[in-house]
């Protein structure tokens, strides 16, 4: 008698080890597929050897993860108490979601990168208070070229700037180059209110149409002005379009066309803060 319930014990011993192997077989089939679908998808999206290689990184950081969960599920089906597996994977989970929150969620970010492609690499973007240009994404964070930081302006200075992408969910992103390579930019000079306004005007759209030639036939949009009344003079602003990436190339070099031709008017004077003193003499009874 014992030995017909030993045989029966070992044969429902070797059922219970089969149906855990079939289970953990069909899920782990089933994962595969599934996560072929999306590396075939991240990989139509990405553009580059680098993100290339982060879509193979992720592939295989999500296999081994699963396999780590059906070992799991495998040990407590083996045992039998199912109850315990979902305790167990519960607390798993918990506990990996607190442990690994950002990095989790700076995967997440990366792949949002990579399907909505708010940026990419190569654009000037902004994020949060932080200026630069995309040099390399990866799984947990972006490379920005810095803009400005130790120099004033739009220039790089040469520093990167690791952000995490955890972050990119918690911050604006303004993406100078989304549309187009193009962006409106503008120099301001003040003129006294004795000088010739329509002269002005002219002066400092000459200038911008001069070195923005290329620009206005690739983009279609030309060099205008606006000008608003200041407490000791006229602002004109001449505003035009030019490459994001080479902003103050341009700014500055209009800047020099435009004092250099103001010097040569005459009717056209640059406004400046100072004092004057006027005499009159005053009319007798």
């Amino acid at each position: 008698m014992e030995d017909i319930l030993e045989a029966i014990g070992g044969f429902w011993n070797a059922v219970s080890i089969l149906r855990t192997v079939i289970v953990v077989a069909v899920l782990f089939i089933i994962f595969n597929i599934s996560i072929a679908h999306i590396r075939k998808n991240l990989m139509k999206k990405a553009r580059t050897k680098k993100q290339k290689s982060n879509v193979e990184m992720f592939s295989r950081v999500m296999r081994y993860f699963f396999l780590l969960l059906l070992l799991i599920f495998a040990v407590f089906s083996y045992v039998g108490s199912w109850e315990g597996l979902g305790i167990g994977i519960g607390l798993l989970s918990a506990s990996l979601g607190f442990a690994l929150q950002r990095p989790i969620t700076g995967i997440a970010a990366w792949v949002m990168l990579i399907v909505n492609k708010p940026f990419i690499i190569g654009d000037r973007i902004i994020i949060g208070t932080t200026r630069g240009d995309v040099v390399n994404i990866t799984l947990s964070h972006v490379y920005l070229m810095e803009i400005g930081g130790i120099v004033t302006g739009e220039e790089t200075s040469g520093r990167i700037i690791m952000i995490p992408n955890s972050v990119l969910f918690e911050q604006n992103i303004i993406n100078y180059t989304s549309q187009d390579d193009y962006i409106l930019d503008q120099v301001v000079v003040a003129i006294t209110y004795e000088s010739n306004l329509d002269g002005a005007m002219k002066i400092t759209l000459d200038s911008a149409r001069k070195h923005t030639k290329e620009f206005i036939e690739a983009t279609g949009k030309k060099p205008y002005v606006r000008t608003f009344f200041q407490s000791s003079g006229i602002d004109v602003h001449v505003r035009y379009t030019s490459p994001a990436t080479r902003l103050q190339e341009f700014s500055s070099a209009i800047t020099k066309e435009i004092y250099d031709r103001i010097m040569k008017a005459d009717d056209v004077e640059i406004a400046y803060p100072h004092t004057e003193v006027v005499l009159r003499k005053k009319k007798s009874e």
